[in-house]
């Protein structure tokens, strides 16, 4: 049953507006008759992706990655308490403060009304709800327990948050760093290096190396400058454009995941993302081929989602989860390991939930390491950087003080 919204006056003459579900709008016309209201504006809801179009291509999504854990917490909870679905939905929709959240789940409310499972219709919205998210809800409609997986789905999605922020909040101050550290660097060369070269251009005495060479650098800045910034840009990109070359950003990943310490990193991060989503939906009931195959779509690196895939195939033709990941290198012994553990105990999804906290904490550990080590550092280099840049302009006046005596 579509959604409406509407303006409508009440019985004191206030101006109301709302959403009602009809079959068409004469239909919802009348039923606000009958609520004592004099419609005047009906007209149909219309989400981009619920009606199939293609989503505009910047826009917002209704449920950033906080918003959607927190609104699967309140939906887990209301199912939990004994609250049947549809009214569940109504109650979320009634306290949704964005009116964008406030029509979509009023048209999962109206989809669930008119009969279609809670999984089927959130794949109307791919952008908000993803394979995870809806095959984690099919396996909790399917159980009849879908109160107890949406609790697992909203721990789930809290964990991955914490995650990104904690890796976000870890790499943030030594970026701002280095970004102001360039910025005044080229000030430094473009604005004030010029400035001091005039002094001494008069002068016929050669200018000690240094200063030649800082000199020269500023030269090429006010020169050339422009033409690097674009070639960086430029560079940036084709990078960017390549990557949607499934080939090339394979490669790609794969020649990330080798770096020293961002590889590293990357592939506990990604590891753990893997781990934990395997083992909510293999603790839900979801078979396991189908488990590995939405868990490896989660994976952002796409040459250790191709080993993922690898394994299952592996899977598929009967070899143990344990082995088949343990033969791919890019993923961790110790997520081979766990599994192996769950597999002989029979407690396959408990293992995994706890291979993925010792990676993400791992990744956390790591991070934060790097970060209390590269802070100092990167104000140690940008001090050295403006001491030489210091030195090439007192040198020559030094010097000039030489040639009086």
């Amino acid at each position: 049953m579509p959604a409406f919204r509407f303006e409508a006056l009440d019985a004191s003459g206030k101006t109301i507006n709302g959403l009602v579900e009809a079959d068409n709008p004469k239909a919802a016309r009348a039923q606000l008759r009958t609520q004592h209201m004099v419609p005047l504006n009906v007209s149909l809801v219309q989400v981009a992706e619920a009606e199939g179009s293609s989503p505009k291509l910047f826009a917002r999504r209704v449920f950033n990655s906080s918003a959607l854990s927190v609104w699967t917490r309140q939906l887990s909870g209301l199912v939990v308490a004994g609250l049947p679905l549809e009214r569940a939905l109504t109650a979320l929709a009634d306290e949704a403060e964005d009116p964008r959240q406030r029509e979509l789940v009023a048209h999962l409310r109206a989809e669930v009304n008119a009969g279609s499972p809670f999984a089927r219709a959130l794949t109307g919205f791919p952008r908000e709800f993803d394979d995870v998210y809806r095959g984690v809800v099919a396996a909790g409609e399917q159980s009849g327990q879908l109160g107890g997986v949406l609790d697992k789905l909203a721990n789930d999605l809290e964990e991955q948050q914490q995650l990104k922020s904690k890796l976000i909040g870890a790499t943030l101050y030594p970026a701002i760093v280095s970004l102001f550290a360039i910025v005044i660097v080229i000030a430094l060369l473009v604005f004030v290096v010029p400035q001091v070269a005039q002094v001494f251009s008069s002068s016929k005495r050669a200018l000690p190396f240094l200063t030649q060479f800082m000199l020269g650098l500023s030269a090429f800045m006010r020169g050339w400058g422009w033409l690097l910034g674009l070639v960086i840009f430029g560079g940036l990109g084709v990078l960017i454009v390549a990557r949607r070359e499934e080939a090339f950003r394979k490669r790609f990943d794969a020649f990330w995941l080798e770096l020293p310490i961002i590889g590293r990193l990357s592939r506990g991060y990604n590891a753990a993302r893997f781990a934990g989503t395997l083992a909510m939906l293999a603790g839900s009931g979801v078979p396991i081929l189908k488990a590995l195959q939405a868990a490896a779509e989660t994976l952002s690196n796409r040459a250790m989602r191709a080993d993922a895939m690898e394994a299952l195939v592996q899977v598929r033709e009967g070899a143990p989860l344990a082995s088949a990941l343990a033969a791919k290198k890019r993923f961790p012994g110790l997520l081979s390991m766990f599994a192996r553990l769950g597999e002989q105990t029979g407690q396959l999804p408990l293992m995994l939930q706890r291979a993925a906290t010792q990676l993400s904490g791992e990744v956390q550990r790591r991070a934060l390491a790097i970060a209390t080590i590269l802070e100092p550092l990167l104000i140690v280099v940008m001090g050295l950087v403006v001491m030489l840049i210091v030195m090439s302009v007192m040198m020559p006046i030094m010097q000039m003080n030489t040639w009086v005596k």
